[in-house]
């Protein structure tokens, strides 16, 4: 089949292309099909294969004809996808089916003129990406972040022991309690039972975010409980609502913390000699914690202006691809199928919708990103040499603890290999934002500050 083709560009990286078959190849194609409807088909009067062309044309012709046309249009994009003179960037993305516009009709008489329009990768034309400015604040490890994470060690290796049987319950007591949820008439509602639940009082980390109002319970005590939640309290599941619970103390425990001196440091690990060590090592951690989210800031804040210099006019499927993958990604992380999340954001007074809004501006400048990250390393001619990857496996087995040997074979798969070239890539274009543009030091912020925003 012989086609001509013109090409226009549209908004959102789409193209229409207008595509003419001759009225010879249209009578090609019809000819075709009602040849062999007349070797198969068999109407009452008639030898098989033996029914005149003129009877099918007037018993079947509309439908030959839609036949003919869906065939002939198939064919037709074909020929033109499939050319190998059709330039890389006006073939449509792998996820964007052409979409055949209006409604074409067969008429044997004139050629066929139809258009398609699909999605194509977007073109970008790498413009400014150097001299911004970005502020970041200034954040420092202090003795009382080195303090905080000392008492989680404490907590870590505290020594838990029975309270005696008149003593009440206070905050950073070890609770087991027995609960179960009431009906409006005193009935326990059935499923809401939960036997030897543990947690630390004071900590909030119980179904019914119960604390306060166990504060005083002794052994073998038990409590009906009366709560009713704010409608914007943070448990949504919660939020709004009033709930009567029984709750039964079975066991009552405190924790006797250990002293902070050499001999903690050397049963947290025996790489340490003394306290002081211990310390210079959390320090460390902290530090380079710091320095990462740090450099994340900066970095983002950079691709943030660079974005904006060099916008692009991304297609809306690549956008609900991006949308889907971390809808994906939401269930991987609860470990939960997929299928199942519309449920659980139904009973968060939520959608799949309203969802994928939220998430939509994420989702268009991480495309944007990935854009401008590739520009900028096909500008830069950035590659991965073999020195810098087995100089990357030598540090993943550092930072890891595990043998080069077992990195190396880890990343043998040309995937996991291709994957770590692209992060080392990336990583590059990012030294080279930082290197090429000016990072000012802004308020000072506490390093609990930093990481909870």
């Amino acid at each position: 089949m012989t086609v001509s083709k013109e090409i226009t560009r549209l908004e959102h990286s789409a193209i229409q292309v207008t595509i003419t078959v001759g009225k010879e190849d249209l009578k090609t194609e019809y000819d075709a099909i009602v040849s062999d409807y007349r070797k198969t088909l068999q109407i009452p009067g008639f030898r098989k294969g033996k029914v005149p062309e003129g009877v099918l044309q007037r018993k079947f012709g509309d439908s030959l004809k839609a036949e003919a046309l869906g065939r002939i249009l198939e064919h037709a994009v074909s020929a033109v996808l499939e050319d190998p003179e059709l330039p890389p960037g006006d073939r449509p993305l792998p996820y964007a089916t052409p979409a055949v516009q209006g409604e074409p009709t067969l008429n044997l008489e004139t050629d066929l003129v139809f258009s398609v329009v699909y999605d194509v990768m977007p073109q970008l034309t790498l413009g400014p990406w150097q001299g911004f400015e970005v502020e970041v604040p200034q954040v420092s490890i202090t003795e009382a972040d080195i303090n905080r994470e000392l008492e989680v060690l404490q907590e870590r290796n505290a020594i838990v022991f029975d309270k005696d049987d008149a003593a009440a319950a206070g905050a950073g007591d070890v609770l087991t309690i027995t609960f179960a949820e009431l009906s409006d008439t005193g009935d326990l509602i059935a499923g809401s039972e939960r036997q030897d639940f543990v947690f630390t009082l004071g900590s909030g980390q119980n179904v019914y975010h119960l604390d306060d109002e166990l504060v005083g319970m002794k052994r073998g005590e038990t409590r009906e409980i009366h709560k009713t939640y704010p409608a914007d309290f943070y448990d949504m599941d919660l939020a709004g609502t009033s709930k009567k619970i029984r709750v039964t103390l079975t066991a009552l425990k405190e924790k006797d913390l250990p002293e902070l001196n050499d001999d903690f440091a050397q049963d947290v690990d025996a790489a340490y000699q003394t306290l002081e060590d211990l310390k210079a090592s959390i320090k460390a951690r902290l530090t380079e914690d710091l320095e990462r989210r740090l450099r994340v800031i900066q970095t983002q804040k950079l691709m943030d202006q660079v974005i904006a210099s060099n916008p692009v006019d991304l297609p809306e499927s690549m956008i609900r691809l991006q949308l889907e993958n971390q809808w994906r990604n939401v269930a991987r992380s609860m470990h939960i199928p997929e299928e199942d999340v519309p449920n659980l954001l139904q009973k968060a007074d939520g959608s799949s919708a309203s969802l994928a809004e939220a998430w939509r501006p994420e989702a268009i400048r991480s495309l944007q990103s990935r854009l401008v990250l590739e520009a900028l390393i096909q500008a830069h001619h950035i590659t991965v040499s073999a020195e810098a990857l087995e100089a990357e496996f030598a540090l993943l087995a550092q930072r890891s603890k595990l043998p080069l040997e077992e990195i190396r074979a880890y990343y043998e798969p040309q995937e996991r290999r291709e994957y770590l070239e692209e992060s080392l890539k990336e990583r590059h274009v990012y030294d080279l934002l930082l290197r090429e543009n000016t990072i000012k030091t802004g308020a000072s912020v506490s390093y609990q500050d930093l990481v909870k925003r």
